[in-house]
């Protein structure tokens, strides 16, 4: 459902709110070798998450990406929005023109629950709050 891109992109910013602040940036690259991800596509992927004012950046010997209050109170859906929009939550899952609760495809009906329960869940969480659940262990990254 979610790109690569996408995913790459959460957990991007996911590290970056556990271990980096204002006062403590990184680059692109370290955080491409924490999370396993190839390091010219998380590249591009956050210059992608600053235009969208997900994340920000200072460049520079002293500079990096990093993550202020105000980017930890956005939810998880402006990361989704960013990098794949919100058709994930609207188009057909079998990539149909037409399918709705009035004309549904073959399998609108197993889908739907669950498109609304994940719409649902990334409205409601914010970056702050996944980070802290995974600092405290109650879910994980592939951090070193």
């Amino acid at each position: 459902m979610l790109s690569n891109s996408c995913k790459y992109a959460i957990r991007a910013v996911l590290c970056l709110a556990i271990n980096n602040d204002e006062f403590n940036k990184t680059s692109s690259k370290l955080i491409a070798e924490r999370i396993r991800v190839p390091a010219p596509f998380l590249a591009k992927i956050f210059q992608k998450l600053s235009k969208g004012k997900i994340i920000r950046s200072i460049k520079g010997p002293n500079g990096g990406f990093y993550l202020t209050e105000k980017e930890l109170s956005r939810n998880l859906i402006d990361i989704i929005e960013c990098i794949d929009g919100l058709g994930i939550f609207t188009n057909c899952f079998l990539g149909l023109p037409t399918c709705s609760d009035e004309k549904p495809c073959a399998i609108h009906h197993v889908t739907a629950p669950f498109k609304k329960a994940l719409k649902q869940g990334v409205f409601s969480k914010t970056i702050a709050q996944i980070a802290k659940e995974t600092k405290n262990g109650e879910s994980f990254l592939f951090l070193e």
